[in-house]
């Protein structure tokens, strides 16, 4: 059995930089013509300029002969001026402002502190239609790791929206249904993205036989009933549901750690994960959509009109690949067999 899809996009993506870099590019590019990168780095993309700079380090770590286009982002601080929102605006290669709540994810100690302390940086995007990507996570440690998304939603999403009602919102990886109903519940102005990750495991993957660190991401993965949730949303034909990968990749020695790093690996097999995703819930006919209109549609850009294809046939994902300086890289399911695989 083939699949044919017009050429997909990943509209959220970690590539890293330097040798990390080199070494995954390649697996995004295979498949996907342009990704929204992740602004996360040490020291993280808060201007124009260094992310100008970024998008020419990716362009130059581009195999020859592949074709990709990164689309640049900025990482919102508490200090972020108004003009710097103004230049990226203007600027034909970023594409929007992320929002990592202070200590939520990877890199994130730059993050914002108090929404409040960005009110007029939101309310030029909401004039100017900037899109404010979020990671929907509360921080207060008193509060549970499974409930953050939720509380995020109740404390910060849904007060900022009411604020700021045309404010154009990517609720990012999101991983319950309760952000599943509240997306579907917004206006036009608010879409999510949602991994392949999210939809084909439930939380039991991270403590199936013992701790399994290369499933452990944030947000972390949550019980069976908002697996199935989210399965319903990314397969029910909503265009504001689309593919973000949240492909993160980490040394297998910062994984496999007494503190391991949060963030999965799909990016060797990110289609063919959402293939087996989508084939579980008898949908195949509607991952064209989420994986190459709905994201493109939504951030008014382009479809793109080259093509890709997928063919049901077993394929084993390695143990392991290359990474920086000599280190290892384990992909999520690695050592298994895989349903579909994308020819070449």
């Amino acid at each position: 059995m083939l699949i044919t899809l017009i050429r997909p996009d990943d509209w959220h993506l970690h590539l890293r930089d330097g040798a990390a870099l080199r070494a995954v590019l390649p697996h995004s590019a295979r498949q996907f013509a342009r990704a929204i990168v992740m602004p996360n780095l040490r020291p993280p993309i808060t201007t124009v300029a260094a992310a100008e700079a970024y998008r020419a380090r990716i362009l130059d770590a581009l195999p020859p002969g592949m074709s990709f286009a990164p689309l640049m982002t900025l990482y919102l601080t508490d200090n972020t001026p108004v003009d710097e929102i103004r230049r990226a605006v203007e600027h034909p290669d970023v594409h929007a402002v992320k929002l990592y709540p202070a200590g939520a994810t990877t890199n994130s100690d730059s993050g914002v502190t108090d929404v409040d302390k960005c009110d007029a940086v939101l309310a030029t995007m909401e004039k100017l239609g900037m899109p404010l990507l979020v990671h929907g996570e509360a921080t207060d440690p008193a509060i549970d790791v499974f409930d953050r998304e939720k509380v995020f939603i109740e404390r910060v999403l849904q007060p900022l929206l009411t604020r700021y009602p045309r404010l154009k919102v990517i609720f990012e990886h999101i991983t319950t249904s309760d952000a599943v109903e509240f997306v579907a519940a917004c206006g036009a102005n608010v879409a999510a993205t949602i991994t392949a990750h999210h939809l084909l495991y439930n939380r039991n993957a991270i403590f199936s036989g013992g701790v399994r660190p290369h499933y452990y991401c944030l947000p972390v993965l949550k019980r069976e009933e908002h697996r199935r949730a989210l399965l319903r949303a990314a397969t029910s034909g909503n265009h504001r549901f689309f593919l973000g990968t949240d492909s993160a990749p980490h040394a297998r020695h910062t994984k496999e750690a007494a503190c391991g790093c949060a963030g999965c690996y799909t990016a060797h097999a990110a289609l063919e994960l959402y293939a087996e995703a989508f084939a579980s819930a008898g949908a195949l006919d509607r991952l064209e959509a989420f994986a190459s209109f709905n994201g493109a549609d939504f951030y008014g850009l382009p479809r793109n009109t080259d093509q890709v294809t997928l063919e049901q046939a077993q394929c084993r994902v390695p143990d392991t690949y290359a990474y920086a300086e000599g280190e290892a890289l384990v992909p999520l399911r690695a050592g298994e067999w895989l349903p579909w695989r994308l020819l070449a």
